[in-house]
Order: structure tokens, then sequence, then C-alpha cells
């Protein structure tokens, strides 16, 4: 099964869907992070951060993304389903994902200050836990992260005007 989750070129198409929804979010202002979820090659899910206007700190794009597809699928369970996200998840949405049963997560740029997936902690693929994801990590990296730099960058020149 994991075989058809090795194709690079996909991950690269999917991730630039990813990214679309990280640049509507810089757009609205809010940290430009972007997810979709892909359920046998349909985009079943597409969502970007939203903490700022939904005044909601769980709402980040995985989070909401993972709401979108339980409904299109009508079940939690989100089996054969392919999470593609700009940023490697935070320990709350790593937490959603495990429950979520998502088998793959394919992310951008590493996030040191609060990755938990492969910076900080390996929640999804930790043995102790009932599920376990496939990872595969650095999917368009450079741009993932530019968008952010860039994004932070702006807001410090923002705050010195």
């Amino acid at each position: 099964m994991l075989g058809q989750f090795e194709l690079p070129d996909l991950h690269q198409l999917y991730m630039q869907m990813a990214l679309q929804q990280a640049d509507q979010a810089a757009g609205m202002g809010e940290v430009p992070v972007g997810a979709v979820i892909v359920h046998q090659g349909n985009i079943i899910a597409a969502a970007h951060n939203q903490r700022e206007m939904l005044r909601d700190p769980t709402a980040h794009a995985e989070m909401i993304a993972i709401t979108q597809a339980a409904e299109a699928m009508g079940g939690w369970r989100l089996e054969d389903c392919i999470l593609y996200v700009t940023l490697e998840p935070c320990p709350m949405c790593a937490g959603a994902i495990v429950q979520a049963r998502i088998p793959v997560v394919v992310f951008g740029a590493p996030d040191p200050k609060a990755g938990a997936v492969q910076s900080l902690y390996q929640l999804l693929e930790d043995g102790r836990l009932n599920h376990r994801c496939h990872v595969v990590s650095g999917v368009l990296q450079e741009r993932c992260g530019q968008v952010l730099t860039d994004f932070f960058k702006q807001r410090r020149a923002e705050g010195k005007k």
C-alpha cells in the first residue's frame, strides 16, 4: 500500500496546493501554513491557519482539514488518506492525525520550535501509540520555509514603522 504514497511528483503537486492555502492565510494576516488531504487521488479537504480570524488556538490548517475530511468521508477514520502540510505538525495536530488514523503525512518545512513529527518529538512513528504514520518530509522544503520566513520578516518590518 505504501508504494503508491512514494511518488515524488504527486507529493510536489499536492504540496503546491497546500502552498496555495498558505498564501491565502498570509493574505489574511494568518501564519502561512496550508494543508490538503487527498483520498484516492481526490482532494477532500483544503485549509489554512485561521487562529486569528476564528480567535481559536486550535484552528491550525491540519485541524481544519481533518474536520473537513471527516465530513467528506462520513466518519472520523481517515484511512487511505494522505495529509499534505507546509509545516511540520505541532503536538496538537500530530495527536489529531493519530486519532484520525491518517496513514501518510507529507510535510514541507521542519519546525525546530514546535515540530512533533521529527524535530522535537516523533509522535507519528511512536510505537507506544495505537496508530503510526508513514512520514515523508522535506517536500518543497525551501519554498515552504521561505513563505514563513517572508511572512515573519514582513511582520517585523511592519512593527518597526
